[in-house]
């Protein structure tokens, strides 16, 4: 997600997108989980360990800044991004049509459907055949849950993309996901940072 470069750039405000249920539900605010559960901490975000579940660290080259978490689950594969957002508006509704538009970029189509968690985008992107081989797509899912002054992205892919069963449980894993915005002042859009899970709270086994 690019910085704004332009002053008529700078988007109006939109509307929260989010379940009603979100505070009770999840996905959670700090201020909303509950304090005795084993979270896996990753710094932005806590992860819930349970059976079969294995997470993985998105490593930026360059500067080895930690720029994503991947769930491994259910045959599928989830990857989340924290942001910071706005206390009263919205990112989602905007980040929707520029996903839509990145991906049309690459030759590949989105569909935006209600979902789980509200608008969703169904994108069929382009991935690179080897020499001599046709090349396919990808079906992937992007999911967006705006927070408290916190926006969550998510990425599905693999069975949960198509399949209702694997699908619900890709989505009772975002829904247990806790956000953590903390109280540094941060840019809208800038990326909640995040780090390797600390020892006290152990990893979960793949």
């Amino acid at each position: 997600m690019s910085e704004i470069d332009n002053i008529d750039d700078i988007p109006v405000d939109q509307p929260k997108s989010a379940p009603e249920d979100r505070a009770e539900a999840g996905p959670f605010d700090e201020s909303e989980a509950n304090p005795v559960r084993p979270y896996v901490d990753l710094g932005g975000v806590k992860v819930l360990p349970r059976d079969g579940l294995h997470v993985r660290l998105e490593v930026e080259e360059g500067t080895k800044r930690v720029v994503a978490i991947g769930l491994d689950y259910a045959n599928s594969t989830l990857q989340v991004q924290p942001f910071a957002a706005p206390r009263t508006s919205g990112l989602w509704h905007e980040i929707r049509a520029q996903i839509a538009d990145q991906i049309a970029r690459q030759g590949g189509t989105t569909t935006v459907r209600d979902g789980a968690f509200g608008p969703e985008v169904l994108a069929q992107i382009p991935v690179a055949a080897a020499e001599g081989q046709a090349g396919h797509q990808r079906l992937a899912r992007f999911i967006g849950v705006d927070g408290p002054r916190w926006f969550l992205r998510g990425v599905i892919a693999g069975e949960a993309a198509v399949d209702p069963a694997a699908a619900a449980k890709i989505e009772d894993l975002f829904r247990s996901i806790v956000v953590v915005r903390g109280t540094t002042p941060m840019p809208p859009r800038d990326l909640i940072p995040l780090r390797m899970p600390t020892a006290a709270t152990g990893t979960p086994t793949a």
